[in-house]
């Protein structure tokens, strides 16, 4: 088992920045991929970013490419998300994800990924 701990949300202007942490514990050496998905009130949740772990390939969805950074510390075992010039419509609960495989085809699908966090809500005013 993989447990998931994301922190580093909070409320924003338009324009901000907020860096997001997911430090995961257990099992993590089965681990092959990771994501970050956001899920906004009435809304499916989405695809944010993704890193495979082998290749430290990083992979990001076209809303936020340019924005969002995403970047991990392996000796801390941590993924962050440094996200600048935040939007209102990045409003959301922000997940953090991790998958026992990696889909090289289908990183962006929530359903391919084994443990989730427990979210941590980001707020951008207007």
């Amino acid at each position: 088992q993989v447990q998931l701990v994301e922190s580093g949300g909070g409320l924003v202007q338009a324009g901000g920045s907020l860096r997001l942490s997911c430090a995961a514990s257990g099992r993590t050496a089965n681990i092959y991929g990771m994501g970050w998905f956001r899920q906004a009130p009435g809304k499916e949740r989405e695809f944010v970013a993704a890193l495979r772990r082998i290749t430290g390939s990083i992979y990001y969805a076209d809303s936020v490419k340019g924005r969002f950074t995403a970047s991990r510390d392996n000796a801390k075992n941590t993924m962050y998300l440094q996200m600048n010039s935040l939007k209102p419509e990045d409003t959301a609960v922000y997940y953090c994800a991790a998958g026992k495989t990696w889909y090289s085809d289908n990183y962006y699908n929530n359903d391919k990924y084994d443990y989730w966090g427990q979210g941590t809500q980001v707020a951008v005013s207007s």
